[in-house]
């Protein structure tokens, strides 16, 4: 009797109708990947000393500019897709259905948050170090879009977690395979690794002017390249390999170079990342300040009508104990009894001797 292999089973559909409204897992791992992404870069954002609703505000420049510069990075490489004899160009724009270049994403993604960093004041490779956790986190997410569409696949194997593809989404060079690498659950999990790795560089070296992102960059490419060498979709081949292997080891050395050069123009860490933040909290530490300095003040002023210096309070008591002891204490001219005055007799003079 043939045992049935263990695998990882491919969802039935990837999209469920909530009456007319289609509700797609490919874009629903996109949306929670970008909320993850402003979220972790709000908060590391706000550590480095910037405002709490910045990375938000940058994001809504960012993120529409990253979604059209990826799928323009996935119709211009796979262009024969969508354009050509029995093709439908309309089917470009069905982001929808899948086809999103990182490659895209990021380099136009990049543009949008730096007109919104150079309307702020920001400098972009700070914003870009707060963030680059974030995106990895994203990616690891929204690769799991790529689960619900049963596409993007490796190739065909037999191992205890390979992905179970539909015959409909199979190549028609290997339609009687059933079984093929997740690849999308391999980059998922090394863009998990990606983003801690980066988080740990970053609290122990203290990365600055974009150090931090280019590591995310150039550790990235080194997963993509050998997930992408698994591959079996169509792709462009130079060389004996895919496009985007070529890609990622033209990214992976310019991010490694401008970690070297950045590191020796520019060493340590921004002390300032957003100026607004700066002046923000010195109008507050004023405002504290002054409201301590009136606080003392009111303080002194508010005092008893007949508080007196120590001094003063000293005479006052002397005084009222020499009033108190003389009407306590009969004087020689009153009488013991109801105080009256008691004739003073003319003293006696001694007596002459004669």
């Amino acid at each position: 009797m043939e045992l049935e292999l263990a695998f990882i089973p491919s969802p039935s559909r990837g999209v469920i109708h909530l009456g007319p409204i289609p509700l797609r897992g490919y874009a629903f791992c996109i949306i929670i990947g970008v909320f993850v992404a402003v979220w972790l870069g709000s908060r590391r954002w706000v550590a480095r000393g910037g405002q709490k609703t910045t990375v938000a505000d940058i994001a809504v420049w960012a993120v529409p500019f990253g979604l059209v510069g990826g799928r323009l990075y996935h119709v211009i490489t796979s262009y024969e897709l969508y354009f050509g004899e029995g093709k439908d160009w309309v089917n470009a724009f069905k982001i929808w259905e899948g086809g999103l270049g990182i490659w895209g994403a990021i380099a136009l993604g990049a543009l949008g948050a730096w007109i919104a960093c150079r309307r702020r004041g920001i400098p972009l490779p700070a914003y870009a170090d707060a963030v680059a956790p974030g995106i990895a986190f994203a990616q690891a997410i929204g690769r799991w879009g790529n689960w619900f569409n049963q596409e993007l696949y490796g190739r065909a194997t037999d191992l205890p977690w390979a992905l179970k593809i539909d015959s409909a989404h199979r190549p028609a060079d290997s339609l009687d395979a059933a079984t093929y690498h997740p690849t999308f659950l391999y980059e998922s999990l090394w863009c998990v690794g990606v983003a801690v790795l980066v988080i740990w560089a970053d609290r122990r070296f203290k990365l600055g002017h974009g150090r931090a992102f280019a590591l995310y960059v150039a550790a990235y490419t080194v997963g993509r390249f050998w997930i992408e060498y698994l591959r079996v979709d169509d792709a462009h081949h130079v060389l004996g390999l895919r496009l985007n292997d070529w890609t990622s080891i033209l990214v992976f050395a310019a991010a490694v170079a401008y970690m070297v050069v950045s590191a020796r123009l520019r060493p340590g860490r921004e002390e300032v990342v957003e100026p607004a933040a700066l002046a923000a909290a010195e109008a507050s530490a004023e405002d504290t300040d002054a409201d301590a300095k009136d606080a003392d003040a009111k303080d002194a002023d508010v005092k008893p009508a007949d508080e007196k210096p120590a001094d003063e309070k000293a005479a006052d008591g002397d005084g009222e104990k020499t009033a108190a002891a003389d009407e306590a204490e009969p004087g020689p001219d009153r009488d013991e009894e109801d105080g009256a005055p008691v004739p003073v007799e003319a003293e006696a003079k001694p007596a002459k001797n004669l």
